[in-house]
C-alpha cells in the first residue's frame, strides 16, 4: 500500500501526517529543532513514503527539508499558493495544523509534485548570509531615516544623534564583515566566482547587488526555465478573468521570493536610466500606457530572464541579446 506524507510547519513545532492508500495513517507532532528533524526523518524512513510534501513558508522549512533530503527521503517543496488552491477545492471545514498536514499528505498523493533538489552547504550558507545582509541593509536605511528626522530639529538632544550614528556605524561594520564572508564563499567555488563576474556585466549591478542576486539564484536547480524563476521571484503576471463580467488588468503576483525581488529593484531602476536597450524597453511600455511601476516590474522580470540565462549558459550578461532592437529604433 502506497504511503504519502505531508508536513505543516510552524515556528516552534511541525505536524507530520501520512496517508496509507485512501485513509489517514497517522499524525505526529515534533519540535522545530535538529532533534525533532531527526525524529521525523527516522519515522518517515520506516514508513518509506512515495512523497513527503511541505510548503516553502518563512525560513523554517529549509532546515527540515534539508534534514529529510539528507536522510534519502523523497521531499517535495511546494509554493504555498498552490496548496491554498488545493485546500479550497477540498473545502476543508477548519484550518488547523493537523488538518493542513493531512491535506498536504493528500496533495502529495493526488498531485505527485516533483522531488526537491537540496542545495549544497556552501550555497546554502551563501544564501543565508545574503539574506542577513539584506535585513541589515534595511535596518541601516531605517536608522538613516531616523537620523535625518532627529537632525531636522534643534530640540533633539545630542546624545540621541550620537547614539543613532553609533548604530549606523555598527551596521556598516556588520554588513562589511558579512559581505567579505560571502565573497570568500563565492571565491571558494570557481563556478560561482565566474557567475559573479558575469552578473556584474549588467548595467546597474555592482558587487553588492551581484552577491545578493547570486545568493538567491545559486540555490535554484539550473534546469528551471526563465518563467519558473520569474514565478519563484513573484514577478509573474496573474490574470483575473471570468466570463464576460470579470476582466481585471494583470498584476504582478508578488507571491514568491521577496529577497530576489528586492535585489532586482535597484539594478532595474538603474538600467532603465543607463542601459540603452533597457531604457528603450521601459519607455516603450510607458508609451503603451503602462504605469511607471508596472513598466519597472516588467523590466525586473526581463532582467531576471537575462541573469538566469547567464547562470545557465556561463556567459556574461548582454542586454543587446536580451532586448529587441526594435525598441531602440522607436526611441
Amino acid at each position: 500500500m502506497s504511503i504519502h506524507a505531508g508536513i505543516d510547519i510552524a515556528a516552534r513545532t511541525f505536524v507530520l501526517a501520512w496517508r496509507e492508500g485512501e485513509r489517514l495513517g497517522g499524525v505526529r507532532e515534533f519540535a522545530q529543532s535538529p532533534a525533532g528533524h531527526e525524529a521525523a526523518a527516522a519515522l518517515l524512513s520506516r514508513l518509506a513514503p512515495e512523497r513527503v510534501v511541505l510548503e516553502a513558508t518563512g525560513v523554517y522549512y529549509l532546515d527540515l527539508a534539508w534534514a529529510l533530503a539528507e536522510a534519502g527521503l523523497p521531499v517535495a517543496v511546494i509554493n504555498p499558493r498552490r496548496f491554498h488552491h488545493f485546500a479550497a477545492l477540498r473545502a476543508a471545514p477548519s484550518k488547523t495544523d493537523r488538518i493542513d498536514a493531512t491535506l498536504l499528505a493528500e496533495y502529495a498523493q493526488r498531485m505527485n509534485p516533483p522531488r526537491w533538489q537540496a542545495p549544497d552547504r556552501n550555497r546554502r550558507a551563501l544564501r543565508d548570509i545574503g539574506r542577513q545582509i539584506n535585513r541589515l541593509t534595511h535596518a541601516r536605511t531605517q536608522a538613516k531615516n531616523r537620523l535625518h528626522a532627529l537632525q531636522a530639529t534643534s530640540a533633539t538632544p545630542p546624545l540621541l544623534i550620537e547614539d543613532e550614528c553609533a548604530g549606523i556605524a555598527a551596521l556598516d561594520q556588520r554588513i562589511t564583515q558579512l559581505s567579505e564572508a560571502a565573497r570568500e564563499l563565492v571565491d571558494a567555488e570557481p563556478a560561482l566566482a565566474q557567475r559573479l563576474v558575469h552578473l556584474q556585466a549588467a548595467k546597474g549591478i555592482g558587487l553588492a547587488s551581484a552577491l545578493a542576486l547570486l545568493a538567491e539564484l545559486a540555490v535554484l536547480p539550473t534546469e528551471l526555465k526563465a518563467k519558473q524563476v520569474a514565478r519563484h521571484a513573484g514577478l509573474d503576471v496573474r490574470l483575473t478573468q471570468s466570463g464576460t463580467s470579470v476582466d481585471k488588468p494583470g498584476r504582478v503576483s508578488k507571491t514568491g521570493n521577496a529577497y530576489l525581488r528586492t535585489a532586482l529593484y535597484m539594478p532595474a531602476l538603474s538600467a532603465a536610466r543607463h542601459d540603452p536597450y533597457a531604457r528603450a524597453f521601459y519607455q516603450a511600455l510607458i508609451r503603451r500606457g503602462k504605469k511607471k511601476m508596472q513598466a519597472l516590474c516588467a523590466l525586473m522580470r526581463k532582467y531576471l530572464t537575462g541573469l538566469w540565462a547567464c547562470i545557465r549558459s556561463g556567459e556574461p550578461f548582454d542586454s543587446a541579446r536580451l532586448f529587441s532592437p526594435q525598441h531602440l529604433q522607436n526611441t
